[in-house]
Parts: structure tokens; C-alpha cells; sequence
């Protein structure tokens, strides 16, 4: 059957009202690997550690890209000590600026809204990659010894683990330099076109390193308490509404992520009182954005329960933190597909709902949940590049048959 009279194709007003959009079904922000090297010539001695986005990128999103929908961006590094992955566009060149200007007026041009999603890896991170140590809140070696960096570093072929490069805890004034490279890249993704920015608060990158107890061991303002754990996070969000404007602002969270070996106690204290001094003190985000706490990226959901559990947190849904918010609106991420989204919105838990793997294999994603068309399988193996052939698997999926606003154009 087809679902035209679902809640996921009703209008919905963000941006403190200057935005409308016109369905709920919103691309989340997905890491994609498929940026274009600045430095065509990548050597051990001198390795490219800059990329932007080319061709393919602008290509992808405008395949993805429907009138009045809304797009979040891939994880964009607002600085190089940022960066967390090869291939990964930035925010703090000129050629970034332009091509994610490229990229945006692909976006308008098919009646589209995109907003750029700003990520600090922290310590999740290495120094071949990024040309300086880690950082984090805190020193914390990785407590994994086999975990490794998702890439071996150029010219080698073997993984680096994290625990052999510990990261340097931020002083307060690096903590002050970094919010400012925040802020600068979220005043050129404005000047770039993008509608708003969102900052990834979660999966254990830098924010949400500063919110979990077993990596911020810090004794300062910035730990030692949940409330001063939120400290870094509330900072980062009071400077950026001042650059930009709170209503051109959101945030993604995952308060009961573990991901990136965020093994933090006290989750409900922590995000609770992180959740009421946003809503304090910026009552016009654009809006937030959860991750459901039993969607885990490295662990089953057996797994995952047993962690919940441990915590006396076994019945646990975003509920609170949607009271906290009240008319913010709010978004879901997490599993969501063609057979579980409906009637989730009608409930009123949630104002929309995110979709990341099958919008990789269904460009035309939107019309196939509409029309109840089946989607097409997504292909993990490609998730992540950098690859040989950065096209396959990304720009050249097809739209169904009869879904006739999307052209797949084959770059060479």
C-alpha cells in the first residue's frame, strides 16, 4: 500500500519558523570517504592531509536531494586537527568553501535544504593522519590495544592502534582555540549557502568525549561532574548561536552510545542536565537530533540491552529528553526502514525521522517510503572510502522505474 497520508509527508517548520519543510523523511549525515585530495601527490614524507569535494560529491547530493526535503551533511572537520578519516572534506580551505558551495547550490536547485554537520574526532584519531597529536578532554589511552584507526596510514599496509598514539588533553586555552575553529567553519558554511549547521554531539567524537566519565577524567571546571562535563558542549553551543544565530543551529546526540569506547556512567544525569541548559539557554535551535538507545553501530542488540540493563536503564526511550525540548523539534535516527516508520510521528514521539544506509542505495528514497516501493539493498563494503573507483556504489544507483526527477549521470 502506498503511504501518501503519512505523518513522514506533512510539513514541517524548523529553524525557528523561517524554514518549512515540506516531508519528515530527512537524509542524515553519513561519512562517505569521497573527497578529492588537495595534494594529488600523497607520500609517507609529505602525505596529503586535505580534502574537498569535487564532482562526485555534488553529484551525490543532488541525486539525494527533493524539493522541500531536508539533507545533513557528512561529518565536516572544522580544522586539519580535526580530521578523523582520509577522504573526508573539510571546512577551512578556500577549495572546501567552494566545493561545499558547489554542493549547496546543487541542493537549492532542486527546492532542497541542507545543513552542514560539524565534527571534531578528538581522540578518535591519529597523528599520520592529521599532522599533530590527538586530543581529547583528557589523556585517556584507547583501552582496546587491538582497536585500530580505520585506515593504515599512507604508505603503509598495516592498521595503526589507537592505543599506541594516546591523545593530549585539551588546556583551557586550546579548548577556547578549538571552539573558534568551530565557529569559523560554521561562518563559512553560512557564507557557503548552507541552511543552518548541526554540530555531532555524539558516537564518541570530540563532545561527547567531554560528556563521558571513563575518557574525561579531568578535575577543572570541564570534570569531575556531570554538570561540569556539559560545560565544554554548552560553551561550543552559546559561541556558535552567537556566530550564527541559535535558530541556524542543532545538535546531534547519543546518550547511550557506545561507540568510540564512550563508556560513560551516569547517562541520565549527564544528558538530562546537558538537554535542559540547552533548551535554558538556546529556546530557538533549529532543532535536536537523537540517536535510539538501542541502535548500535559495533554491537548486537543482546549486547547492547546487557549495557543498558547495567546501568538500570533496561525500559529507557528518548521520552525524557523530548518533554525536556517540548515544541524543539525533534528528530530520530537509528534503524529506522520501510517497515517500522510507520505511524511513529502520528504517536508523537518524534517530528521526523533520519534515514542514513538505504539513503546510499535509494537516492530516490523519499518516493520509494511513499509509494511503497521496495528499496534497494544497501552495500557495506562501500560505505567508507577512500577507493580506487569512488563512483561505484555511490553515484550510480538507479531510482525505480517511473521515479523520473532523478538522473544518475555517470562521471568519468
Amino acid at each position: 500500500m502506498a503511504h501518501e497520508d503519512s505523518k513522514l509527508f506533512e510539513p514541517l517548520a524548523i529553524n525557528n519558523g523561517k524554514i518549512t519543510l515540506k516531508h519528515r523523511v530527512v537524509h542524515a549525515p553519513l561519512t562517505r570517504n569521497r573527497g578529492v585530495p588537495e595534494s594529488p601527490v600523497s607520500t609517507p614524507e609529505k602525505p596529503n592531509r586535505v580534502w574537498y569535494p569535487g564532482d562526485l560529491v555534488v553529484e551525490y547530493y543532488r541525486q539525494r536531494a527533493t524539493d522541500g526535503g531536508l539533507i545533513i551533511s557528512e561529518g565536516i572537520p572544522p580544522s586539519l586537527e580535526s580530521n578523523g578519516m582520509p577522504g573526508v572534506p573539510g571546512l577551512f580551505t578556500p577549495s572546501q568553501t567552494a566545493g561545499w558551495k558547489r554542493v549547496v547550490d546543487a541542493v537549492h536547485e532542486k527546492g532542497g535544504y541542507i545543513y552542514a554537520q560539524l565534527w571534531h574526532a578528538g581522540r578518535a584519531t591519529i597523528p599520520q593522519m592529521t599532522g599533530s597529536p590527538a586530543v581529547s578532554a583528557s589523556a585517556t589511552v584507547w583501552d582496546s590495544p587491538t582497536e585500530c584507526y580505520s585506515h593504515p596510514p599512507v604508505g603503509a599496509t598495516a592498521q595503526v592502534p589507537y592505543s599506541a598514539h594516546p591523545p593530549i588533553e585539551l588546556s583551557v586555552d586550546h579548548i577556547k582555540r578549538t571552539i573558534g575553529d568551530y565557529c569559523a567553519a560554521a561562518k563559512a558554511a553560512i557564507e557557503a549557502g548552507f541552511d543552518g549547521v548541526e554540530i555531532h554531539g555524539g558516537n564518541g567524537y570530540l563532545p561527547e568525549q567531554f560528556l563521558s566519565s571513563n575518557i574525561n577524567k579531568r578535575t577543572d571546571e570541564y570534570g569531575g561532574s556531570p554538570e561540569k562535563r556539559c560545560r565544554f558542549v554548552l560553551e561550543l553551543m552559546d559561541e556558535l548561536a552567537k556566530t550564527v544565530g541559535e535558530e541556524n543551529l542543532a545538535i546531534r546526540l547519543s546518550p547511550f552510545g557506545l561507540f568510540n569506547q564512550a563508556r560513560g556512567e551516569q547517562r541520565m544525569e549527564t544528558w538530562t542536565h546537558l538537554c535542559k541548559e540547552l533548551k535554558r539557554t538556546l529556546p530557538a535551535l533549529s532543532y535536536v537530533s537523537f540517536i535510539e538507545p538501542r541502535y548500535e553501530q559495533i554491537f548486537s542488540t543482546a549486547e547492547k540491552d546487557s549495557f543498558l540493563s547495567s546501568w538500570g536503564l533496561s525500559d529507557i526511550d528518548l521520552s525524557p529528553f523530548r518533554s525536556i525540548f517540548g515544541a524543539t523539534p525533534f528528530f530520530s535516527a537509528g534503524g529506522w526502514d520501510q517497515t517500522n516508520s510507520w505511524g511513529v510521528l502520528e504517536s508523537g514521539r518524534y517530528d521526523a525521522l533520519l534515514y542514513g544506509r538505504y539513503f546510499t542505495s535509494n537516492p530516490d528514497l523519499v518516493e520509494r517510503l511513499r509509494t511503497d516501493t521496495p528499496l534497494a539493498p544497501y552495500e557495506r563494503s562501500r560505505f567508507y572510502g577512500p577507493f580506487e573507483d569512488n563512483r561505484i556504489y555511490y553515484t550510480d544507483y538507479q531510482p525505480a522505474t517511473g521515479h523520473t526527477d532523478i538522473k544518475i549521470t555517470v562521471q568519468e
